[in-house]
């Protein structure tokens, strides 16, 4: 109640006068005489002469009002920073991603990024576990599957069908498996983020448990496991398809269909979205698209 009592005596101050300084405000002038008085009640103060023509400042008034300018124009000055944040992609952006996709492709992305906007500066945590942008500050949060908060924005990146696969020499040594039941007596590499210790089939429709060979909590490090003839391994198909093409890995129960994994940018309101967030997600996503294959499914 202060701040406003304070911009209304200072609209009164400027515009000599209770009339025109109601209309500039949107109020009655009736209202804005109450106000001043209550303003000087609560202060215990006269801060204006009143005569029928015109008004004169008292002393002390004079002093409150240069306090209370002073205080509007950085008011002032406050909204126009925040609105020019707006128009451009300001100030520091902190994002955490999963390991993989920040090696294989954000990082590229990040740099590209900070250089359409020189204004930028970017922190980027790189990690496994589970990150809440609210209470550590973070403004954008890569998120590896469906997120569970429901108070945040979650944005969905892409899409990437799942596949099984294994290395020439792994399937020589002991055959290709037939059907996934079959998968329980090979040796599997298990990726802690795929949850429990069964790979789950869309088609057909089933749930296998596995008895892995090797436990470990990063894509990539399976897929250099599975490289060297460790074992099977169930990853989304744009972390493995570059080496079918290669040559040095081959897909695994191909006429299967397995859960796709999906990715998502999540951030804290949609609501005021700051410019550098809004800026960063939608770059993300033409990025994508620029470098898009048959082995993922871009947002719009």
């Amino acid at each position: 109640m202060g701040l406003d009592d304070a911009l209304i005596f200072t609209r009164v101050v400027e515009c000599h006068s209770f009339t025109s300084a109601a209309a500039t405000l949107g109020m009655q002038k009736s209202t804005v005489s109450r106000r001043i008085a209550q303003l000087e009640e609560r202060l215990g103060v006269r801060l204006l002469n009143r005569t029928t023509r015109k008004l004169r400042l008292t002393e002390v008034g004079q002093a409150y009002y240069e306090r209370c300018r002073q205080i509007m124009q950085e008011f002032s000055e406050a909204e126009q920073a925040i609105m020019q944040l707006q128009r451009e992609p300001t100030g520091l952006l902190r994002v955490s991603s999963p390991i993989e996709f920040g090696q294989l492709f954000l990082g590229g992305v990040v740099g590209e990024f900070m250089r359409s906007y020189p204004a930028i500066q970017v922190e980027v945590e790189l990690t496994t576990r589970t990150v809440d942008p609210v209470e550590e500050g973070v403004d954008v949060v890569i998120h590896l599957g469906r997120p569970q908060d429901s108070s945040l924005v979650a944005r969905r990146l892409m899409t990437s069908p799942r596949q099984l696969y294994a290395s020439p020499d792994y399937i020589q040594r002991y055959g290709m498996p037939q059907a996934p039941d079959e998968l329980t007596g090979h040796r599997c590499i298990h990726a802690l983020v795929d949850g429990a210790r069964k790979w789950r089939f869309d088609q057909p429709a089933a749930s296998v448990p596995i008895n892995p060979v090797l436990v470990v909590n990063n894509i990539t490090f399976a897929r250099e496991a599975a490289l060297a003839g460790v074992g099977i391994i169930n990853v989304p198909a744009f972390i493995a398809e570059p080496c079918v093409e290669a040559g040095t890995l081959v897909r695994v129960l191909e006429g299967t269909e397995l859960p796709s994994s999906e990715l998502y940018a999540l951030y804290p309101s949609r609501r005021f979205q700051a410019m550098k967030v809004k800026a960063f997600i939608d770059f993300v996503i033409e990025q994508l698209h620029l470098r898009s294959s048959s082995h993922i499914e871009v947002e719009a």
